[in-house]
């Protein structure tokens, strides 16, 4: 049976991810409680935004479960593609709270409504605080794992930073301007809901491009060359694809020897390779190496 694809990486990941869901059902209830006690729905909107981050969440954290697990008959290549799946989970479930938030500011806007409470102000000033960190460390943990999933649930902290950073700015404007300003916290939600648009987006575009099996970014081309050419027989390289698949590269290489050397030989120089850049390059998971005499 094969070994699971990077099960500590996964791991680092869910752990992540938990931690994640723990603080926003703690957000969620203070938020929401918050904004209900002082008449703010740009902190409503907040709230509804981070009980989104919780079901994303669990859908990124069930990604990394999967796409952990060890490769079987029917998906030799792994369930890799369980991550990337998450991340365009969590970026649809951004793009519908930002529609359900705009809905909602415009028709606050229209509505006439009172001064949200000073005190929202401390309560929003914490959460900025709180979710920032939380996006700056989840981010470095999907940055370390390679995680598309674990990137995009650290996206998905951010934009709630920013949604309770422009609430701030909203109720701030709404207590100085006093009469007349009492919508500027709905106008800081619509503003916020442009934003997670475009968070959403930030997740889809790489996610999607995964899926795709889109080429990796980094100068793939001079690193195989690098290292295939280091292995004695090697002539040159004809081409070569890698793809991302969850956490791992898969790599096809042609690789060029000299026309008279034997199946044997060609066999040899083809292991010699591979093996090369799997020592190189500890991210990829298999290489598949042509032999193309010359």
């Amino acid at each position: 049976m094969e070994e699971p694809i990077k099960p500590h990486q996964a791991e680092r990941g869910q752990k992540t991810t938990l931690v994640g869901i723990a603080v926003n059902v703690g957000l969620v209830l203070i938020k929401g409680m918050a904004g209900w006690l002082g008449n703010s729905y740009a902190l409503i909107a907040d709230a509804m935004e981070s009980a989104t981050d919780i079901i994303t969440s669990v859908f990124v954290w069930v990604g990394l479960r999967t796409a952990a697990r060890a490769p079987d008959q029917n998906h030799p290549f792994g369930h890799g593609k369980a991550e990337p799946l998450a991340a365009l989970v969590v970026s649809m479930a951004l793009l519908a709270a930002a529609i359900l938030i705009a809905i909602q500011s415009i028709e606050n806007i229209r509505t006439p409504h009172e001064t949200p409470a000073p005190f929202t102000l401390i309560v929003l000033a914490v959460v900025v605080i709180v979710k920032e960190i939380l996006f700056r460390r989840v981010a470095q943990v999907g940055a370390e794992v390679e995680s598309s999933a674990v990137k995009a649930d650290a996206w998905h902290h951010r934009s709630d930073a920013i949604t309770s950073l422009t609430a701030f700015v909203g109720i701030s404007i709404a207590l100085i301007g006093g009469p007349g300003y009492e919508s500027a916290d709905d106008w800081a939600a619509l503003l916020a809901s442009a934003f997670i648009v475009y968070n959403a987006y930030h997740i889809f575009r790489p996610s999607f491009g995964e899926i795709m099996d889109e080429a990796p970014a980094g100068d793939w081309k001079r690193e195989l060359e690098t290292v295939a050419m280091a292995v004695p027989g090697v002539k040159g390289i004809e081409k070569y694809r890698v793809r991302k698949t969850g956490f791992e590269y898969f790599i096809d290489l042609h690789v060029q020897v000299a026309g008279e050397l034997t199946v044997s030989q060609g066999h040899d120089i083809a292991h010699a390779v591979k093996d090369a850049i799997l020592e190189a390059k500890p991210a990829v998971y298999d290489v598949l190496v042509h032999i193309e005499p010359v």
